[in-house]
């Protein structure tokens, strides 16, 4: 939780600083959800990966042409880690936080009350694992669960519609793929255990924003 405010805070300095432009500062929640991937080794198969959670962001974006945005945003999700098999479930608490700069494709000005739009971007994303870790872990002979976190390189696209509700306030709905290696540090194959190399994350968002410029769009 400190780091969402953190980032918000140097979102809202940045946004200030650049009041005269055509940018807005937004933020919302979603909730992430995350395919598991497979674990198999000669004992058998399993599904690893993360829990369900909730996701928090915030952003600063600029108007750069007609049809065109970009955007530089934080999401923090939590993200506890999961492995199953068999009727038996094994998890350890966990949060991820992700970095990113994406480009937005729009169909129309941005002053306008409707405004459907698809989006692609990269960034990094940190996944962490927080629990405490035990001497005796279920379903150990696929993975282990680690106090540590693993830095890995995100790409994401999206989707989703713009609403104007008021002179400068904004809604939007989106859903966006959050698409990274597998965290291997984090959720450590067993010897002799071949994970998933691609993790996916899906994240539904509502999300509230406010142009910053200081002329009507």
């Amino acid at each position: 939780m400190k780091s969402i405010g953190f980032s918000i805070l140097i979102l809202a300095a940045a946004a200030t600083a650049a009041s005269a432009q055509q940018w807005e500062v937004g933020g919302g929640a979603g909730v992430s959800f995350l395919p598991g991937v497979s674990a198999s080794n000669p004992t058998g198969n399993a599904t690893t990966g993360f829990k369900t959670g909730l996701t928090a962001g915030a952003y600063l974006g600029q108007n750069l042409y007609p049809h065109i945005s970009g955007e530089i945003r934080y999401d923090f999700a939590m993200s506890d880690l999961r492995l199953s098999s068999g009727g038996t479930e094994a998890t350890f608490s966990g949060m991820s936080h992700m970095v990113q700069y994406d480009v937005i494709l729009h169909t129309n000005r941005p002053g306008t009350h409707r405004q459907y739009y698809v989006l692609v971007g990269g960034g990094m994303r940190i996944f962490q694992g927080t629990g405490a870790e035990q001497a005796y872990q279920p379903l150990s002979q696929f993975a282990y669960f680690t106090r540590t976190h693993s830095v890995k390189p995100m790409a994401a696209v999206g989707a989703g519609i713009r609403f104007r509700i008021a002179p400068r306030l904004f809604l939007r709905t989106e859903i966006r793929d959050y698409i990274t290696p597998f965290p291997e540090d984090v959720i450590t194959p067993a010897p002799g255990t071949k994970i998933g190399s691609i993790l996916q994350n899906f994240v539904p968002m509502v999300e509230v924003s406010y142009d910053l410029s200081k002329g009507e769009r």
